[in-house]
């Protein structure tokens, strides 16, 4: 797969004027194909996979809450970065999943194409599957390529999304207990 690809990235830089035979660009083909398989490999992974059976036994009923985990993601419309940091708060019911898992299931749907909005409800929907808990919350902040770069070029825009669930989307005291520990207000 990496050659068929080096083939279409040799093909855009040389419609893209350049000559992908001098020596600055002579491996660059090759170096974006494995760059683009690395940026998407979410796609070979599964949420069994990634859990692996890391869910425990708890007696733990209250908000459990992992701020700041670091993301980067593409933009399926532009083919550009995003990058932030995920919130994810789950109220246990009779188990809990591994702290580290958290940030395996961000990496896995942050790891191929799409908008935030849809990733963030990915990462909602997966934490409630796994866990099976009374409410999941999941907020992303992220700077966007696509916004920065190109188009309307706003350097200091960001955008947030979020997704409630369950007892999260049912009572604000507990969504505002979460966005409260989330931005510390």
């Amino acid at each position: 797969m990496t050659e068929h690809l080096a083939d279409h990235y040799r093909y855009i830089i040389e419609e893209l004027g350049e000559d992908p035979d001098r020596e600055g660009l002579r491996d660059t083909p090759k170096r974006a194909a494995k760059a683009m398989q690395f940026l998407n490999h979410g796609y070979h992974q599964s949420l069994e996979e990634i859990v692996n059976g890391a869910v425990f036994a708890s007696d733990t009923d209250e908000m459990v809450l992992v701020k700041d985990i670091e993301l980067y993601s593409m933009c399926e419309h532009h083919l550009l970065p995003f990058i932030g940091k995920c919130h994810i708060a789950y109220l246990p019911r009779g188990k809990v999943l591994g702290l580290s898992k958290f940030a395996r299931i961000v990496d896995m749907y942050a790891r191929r194409m799409q908008i935030q909005e849809n990733l963030t409800r990915q990462i909602a929907e997966a934490v409630q599957q796994v866990t099976e808990a009374r409410g999941v919350a999941v907020v992303i902040e992220a700077r966007h390529l696509c916004m920065m770069m190109r188009g309307v070029e706003k350097q200091n825009s960001s955008m947030t999304s979020s997704v409630m669930l369950g007892a999260f989307r049912e009572h604000q005291s507990t969504r505002q207990e979460f966005l409260t520990l989330v931005h510390g207000r």
